[in-house]
């Protein structure tokens, strides 16, 4: 693991969080008990995406992809931070990727 930087591993933990907690929330949700296309499809946009977009800024050419990926999640997760049980999680992915964001321009890769 060579090479690896705080801001890989903040990066990659924010983003691979945010697609796992999306399954949980569309797949495996407790508090449903069918998919809504609409709902999937309209999270799949402001939750899922964003987490991909984070992982290619990380591995990618183009850094502010993590600050995109960000501001893209930020009032979707703000939202779900509001509510009671894991999915208030989102919030915390959201902040990764800033943090991400910052650890990158802190090291010149930004």
């Amino acid at each position: 693991m060579r090479g690896l930087r705080t801001f890989h591993i903040a990066g990659a933990v924010s983003g691979i969080g945010s697609m796992l907690l999306w399954c949980i929330l569309i797949f495996f949700n407790p508090y449903t008990d069918t998919v809504n296309a609409d709902a999937a499809r309209n999270t799949f946009l402001m939750l899922f995406l964003p987490g991909v977009i984070a992982l290619i800024s990380l591995f990618g050419p183009w850094k502010p992809l993590m600050l995109i990926a960000f501001l893209w999640s930020v009032l979707p997760s703000l939202y779900l931070a509001g509510t009671p049980g894991i999915f208030a999680l989102f919030g915390v992915t959201s902040a990764g990727y800033l943090i991400a964001y910052l650890l990158m321009k802190r090291n010149g890769k930004g």
